[in-house]
Parts: structure tokens; sequence; C-alpha cells
């Protein structure tokens, strides 16, 4: 064998032996990379045929941990990154739900015998009681006209989620179509939380999520793991059928509270279909089946209405866990294993301050791309020396001429999003979320933002370059009548009742027909 082949093997063999003398310090270090990497201002074209212009503007040293392994190189997928982590979907379904009206909405694309001939079709093969009526086609026409967007955003996390919870789903003899109920639930975000504290992928409170045994702690919030909220969910949902012997009304009590549900048939005389008794349920819960039935029948018939799903950055059978030893934060896996923290934070979201803790009795693991977890076993024990290394060096006390990051103020600026202004300083999304006390992605101008920033000054005064200005767009909207400021939002995607408010200074809700709304998109 060859001297170059075994040489990684004796050195990591040599760095392991050597870390485990007890008192000897040791100075073997990671396989590192030093790359040089080029600053540069990029021209935009301005005609077709002119090339664009590249200026470096500077040429600094770099290093990246090298961690070999046998995988294949995993091709970044940014795009999809980005549209993932700045998801505003959460807020965005629970005010169409909360709000939702009923009046007739004009879609030729679907002729209303066509889609009661589908929604045959579909109770034919769903315990789900999907009959047609007028209230429903509404709902249904308008997520097909105003919600196209979100939509596909939704089928693509989909890809991801929707095989966890139909292996859970199976597991516990459910119907497969309850995968629909996380959609309306949390948009398909494990940290979405609601304005009542509701947390997770199944929107658990917290008395009712110790019940099923999620604990939450100062390090973990078990609401927030995928598999761990969708087998309780499982369970809260096997027990609300159970008890009601109905699935509309078991998914209204799982919005509610069986009590409301129970109080409603009482006031209602002792009526049990769900449609004679949503005028005696709380406004959320009557808008909740409807838009449960609507979006099981647009995924279900996603390729009649031209849908085109966009498919995950990692699907999840693409995944696998590793039980943590030590404690280790996310910011060291990603540094060492070359992944995006963002998809880090996406694959591990139960961890609230990107910390896996080591704590007698629980098993808490990492889960990783199958293609970065030989990297990780490979390197387990110098990536746990390079953690501990690090731990206790954050132990020590700093040097007098070290000056640690102080807290900054940002003021929001149009065309900014969580995921810009979290690279611009070195920091994550859940960081500025939680230094914020922020539940959503969603951003105002003129808004003020805590930050604990972790990149220098000289990055910092590099990144307000002319060329990382935004390029936002502004467009005038003129208010027709029906208009509303949620139905006009929902018109350009990104864009919050809020965003509206705050660009035309509205103080109420109601509109004049003819008014001129500014309205920006990046």
């Amino acid at each position: 064998m060859k001297l170059n082949k075994i040489l990684p093997f004796i050195l990591l063999m040599v760095f392991s032996m050597s870390f485990a003398q007890k008192g000897k310090n040791t100075n073997e270090k990671l396989n590192t990379t030093k790359v040089q990497i080029v600053d540069s201002l990029n021209i935009s074209k301005i005609a077709s045929e002119l090339p664009t212009v590249t200026i470096a503007a500077g040429v600094k040293d770099t290093i990246i941990y090298d961690l070999k392994d046998m995988a294949l190189a995993r091709k970044k997928d940014s795009l999809w990154l980005k549209e993932l982590y700045k998801s505003d979907l959460f807020d965005d379904i629970y005010n169409s739900v909360a709000n939702q009206e009923y009046e007739a909405v004009d879609y030729e694309e679907l002729p209303t015998e066509v889609l009661k001939q589908r929604l045959k079709d579909l109770d034919a093969r769903t315990p789900f009681k999907v009959e047609y009526n007028p209230s429903l086609e509404s709902v249904i026409k308008q997520y097909l006209k105003n919600r196209r967007g979100s939509l596909e955003r939704l089928m693509g996390l989909s890809e991801y989620y929707f095989p966890m919870f139909e292996q859970e789903l199976d597991k516990h003899n459910l119907p497969l179509e309850l995968k629909y109920l996380a959609i309306v639930e949390s948009a398909l975000n494990p940290r979405a939380r609601s304005r009542v504290g509701a947390t997770g992928l199944w929107q658990f409170m917290y008395p009712t999520g110790k019940m099923f045994g999620l604990d939450v702690n100062s390090y973990v919030d078990e609401r927030s793991d995928p598999i761990m909220a969708t087998e309780a969910a499982c369970k809260y949902l096997k027990s609300l059928n159970a008890s009601f012997n109905d699935w509309d009304l078991a998914l209204a009590a799982y919005n509610s509270g069986p009590g409301n549900v129970s109080k409603a048939i009482r006031r209602s005389g002792g009526k049990t279909n769900y449609w004679n008794l949503r005028s005696y349920l709380p406004r959320e819960t009557a808008g909740y089946v409807p838009a449960f039935l609507a979006t099981m029948y647009i995924f279900e018939y996603a390729q009649e209405h031209g849908f085109k799903k966009q498919g995950p950055r990692i699907p999840y059978v693409a995944t696998d866990t590793i039980k943590i030893r030590q404690q280790i934060t996310l910011d060291q896996v990603s540094k060492l294993a070359n992944l995006d923290k963002e998809e880090l934070e996406f694959l591990n979201p139960s961890y609230k301050l990107g910390i896996i803790p080591v704590i007698s009795g629980e098993n808490y693991v990492l889960r990783l791309p199958l293609t970065a977890v030989g990297t990780f076993v490979t390197n387990e024990e110098a990536i746990y020396a390079f953690a501990q290394k690090e731990l206790e060096e954050a132990e020590k006390p700093l040097p007098e001429l070290f000056e640690q990051p102080s807290k900054i103020r940002y003021r929001v600026k149009r065309g900014d999003y969580l995921g810009k202004i979290a690279e611009r300083y070195g920091v994550g999304v859940s960081q500025i979320k939680g230094w914020n006390g922020m539940r959503s992605n969603n951003l105002r101008i003129g808004q003020n933002l805590i930050i604990y920033p972790k990149n220098s000054s000289q990055d910092l005064a590099s990144s307000q370059s002319p060329s990382n200005q935004n390029n936002t767009s502004e467009k005038t909207y003129t208010v027709r009548s029906g208009d509303s400021l949620w139905s006009i939002s929902q018109k350009f995607p990104g864009v919050s009742v809020q965003n509206i408010k705050k660009w035309n200074d509205i103080s109420g809700t109601k509109l004049k027909p003819g008014t001129k709304l500014k309205i920006y998109k990046g």
C-alpha cells in the first residue's frame, strides 16, 4: 500500500492515542485546507451581447476543515435553501384559516361539476366526509386562485415531511390523509409558534405536549422534534376519534379542544354534523375543517391543476441520526462537516439554542444527510476533541485586548429578510428570532432588531458595499371594490398585511376603492 494512502489513518490513530493520555496536551488538529478567496464585485449585464464583468476587490486566505469521506460531494441548491429558511408560510396559513371568507369565487379553470365529481371520488377513498358544498368550493377556488406560490412551496416541503408522517400514521393505523393536517396547523414549520404558544409541526400547547410525552427544557423543545411530535399527534388524534367517533369532529377538537366541540353540540341542540355545528364553534375552528379538506383536494389533484413540485433539498430517507456522546453545537458540526448552518437547523429543529446536550436518561441525536454521516462517524473522536477544546478555551478568561462582540441595534430596510441579515452578521436566523422574541420570519421596514454579531467590523463594512444594496422595486396597486388588506397581500408573494400598512401609513383596515397603495417587491 502506498504511503499517501495510509498516512491519514496513521495520523488519526496518533491523534486519538495522544488525546486519550491523561494530562498530556495535544497539538494534533483536524485536517484543514488553506484556500484563497477573491472578494469581487459583479457588474450586471446591460445588454445581452455584453458579458458580465467581475472586478477583483481583494484576495484573502481562509481555512476550511477538510474531513475526508468516501461519499460523493453533495450539490448545493442555494435557491431551495433560501426559499426554505425565509419561509413565511405559517402566518399565511394561520390568517387564511382564522379570516376565511366564503363568498363565491370566479375560477373558470375548475367548473363546479368537475369539482363535484372529484370530491365524490375523493370521498370514496378516504374516511373523511368529503362532500360538495358552496363553502368548500369557495375555499378551494380561493386557494387555487390566490395561493399557488405558497402551495407549491408547501408541496416541496411535503416531499421531506410526508414520508415521515405516513410511517407514523400507518404504525398507529390512522388515515394517511391526516398528513395534510400538519399543513393547516403549521405550514410544515417545526419551529412555528402560535400567538397562544402552541409549538411545532402539530402545534402542541405545553400541557397537551407533556400529556403525550413531549418534554420541554432550556435546551430542547420536543414539540419541535418532527418524529416525536408526529407520534404524539397520532396518539392524540386517535383518542379524539375514539371519543367523538367522527373524524370531522375529531379534527375540530384537535384545533379548539374537545371541550369546545362538546359545548357546540349542546348549544346546537344535539347536532353532530360538523357543517351544522360550524356556527357554534370558535371562528378559527369554523374555518379549520374546510381548510383541511381544501388542502387535501389540491394536493391530491395537484397534477390536474398544473402544480410543479419543487423537490426537497434532502429527502427524509436520505438522512440518518447519530447518538451524541458529548455535548456539541450545530455551529461546530456545520464548521467541521462543511454543512450549511440553516440546513442543520432544519434537520434538527428541536434544539432551541443550537446545542445538543448530553443528559442522563435522554437519547438526543444529531440528524445529518447520509452523505455527511460517514464523515462524522469516521472522524468522531477528533470532532469531539475539537468541540471539547473549543469549550475549554471558551471558559478561560479572555485576553485583555480581545473585544467581545457587543449588542447592536439593526434597523430593517427595504428588501431585507432574516437570512440576509443573519449572513451579514455571521449569526443564525433562529438566533435573531430568539433575541427578538419573533414567532415568524416576517419583517417590517423600520423594525429594530437586537443582534449580537460574530462578524468583524471589517466584514460588516464590506457587506455594506454598493454591490450588496437591495434592488427592490416599487409597484403601485389601485384598490378595487371588495378588496381587503388581506386579499391584496395574497396577490404579492412575501408581502404581509403589516407590510402594506407600514408602507402606506395605514392605521385601520378599511380601504377606499381607487386608493393607490405602494407595494415593494425584492
